[in-house]
């Protein structure tokens, strides 16, 4: 058994179809059947039922699949790990973080590293907590859902939900507004996967809410705000001309946790919490907010 094997049966499991997961790994679809055959012959058990044309997890592989992340993650630990060892420092750090927080923080922040900084990869993380970052490959999650041991956190910053008007709207003129006027309005939404959607459903648990857009990210959320078609509501930064308004709920501003998970077992979590906290001194310095 190979381990660009097991790379490639979870890319597969993970993108759903033998040709999304060719595309992900600069791979031929037949050269990525074939070497998906040649696992299943080495373990000697199918992984993936193939019938009609369609290749679906099979029971054993479903089973399997955990086991295949969980030594994927221990054989990308121990690469880390030898690397740290080798050099002395972390070579490579890879933040996993919601796409709006890769756009808004990570970048801006990895723009300011200096050349002995590890090179900064980053993963995509809308939808999932801090744990699973961590299993995907990441040194380093950045989310909102505390975690526990062995898993270590700080918190970075309390970051604001902003509604957002045009330039012609009446608040336009307000540096505020109460949720309960807010969601008497027609409302620009990101999808549920989001944390600035998380934070309002909150808030507004015991409400409904009226005319809604369901907007595909931030940017496409301010972009049909700027158009005149609602009130964006992202925690995104200011684009298009639009106006932030702080969104107030029972005595507070509606806002994001944000904080940064690591495994304390990771063989450079020492240098990884340095990290996290000068990514939290950043933050907090870029957008004047608070840690807590």
């Amino acid at each position: 058994m190979e381990l660009r094997h097991v790379r490639y049966f979870v890319a597969t499991a993970e993108a759903g179809t033998v040709s999304g997961a060719a595309a992900r790994l600069h791979l031929t679809q037949p050269g990525l059947s074939r070497q998906l055959r040649q696992l299943e012959k080495d373990l000697g058990v199918a992984l993936f039922d193939r019938s009609a044309g369609r290749m679906e997890l099979s029971t054993t592989g479903r089973a399997l699949l955990p086991q295949a992340r969980d030594l994927l993650h221990r054989a990308d630990a121990l690469r880390v790990a030898a690397s740290f060892h080798a050099l002395g420092r972390l070579e490579r750090l890879t933040i996993g973080a919601p796409t709006v927080t890769l756009t808004d923080v990570v970048a801006p922040f990895i723009a300011t590293l200096a050349p002995d900084d590890p090179t900064i990869d980053v993963l995509g993380a809308d939808g999932r907590n801090p744990a699973d970052t961590l299993r995907l490959g990441a040194d380093l999650a950045i989310g909102t859902i505390p975690a526990s041991p062995p898993l270590h956190q700080m918190p970075l910053a309390v970051l604001p939900v902003w509604a957002y008007v045009p330039a012609g709207h009446p608040w336009a003129g307000r540096t505020g507004v109460a949720l309960a006027e807010l969601l008497d309005e027609s409302l620009i939404l990101l999808p549920p996967t989001f944390t600035a959607r998380q934070s309002l459903d909150a808030a507004s648990s015991d409400r409904s809410y009226g005319t809604v857009i369901e907007a595909a990210n931030g940017t496409v959320a301010q972009a049909l705000a700027a158009a005149g078609r609602g009130i964006a509501v992202a925690s995104d930064d200011p684009r298009f001309g639009l106006i932030p308004l702080a969104v107030e709920t029972g005595g507070h501003r509606l806002s994001i946790r944000l904080r940064a998970v690591w495994d304390s077992r990771h063989a450079a979590a020492a240098t990884i919490e340095d990290f996290a906290a000068r990514l939290g001194r950043f933050i907090r310095d870029r957008y004047h907010v608070p840690v807590s």
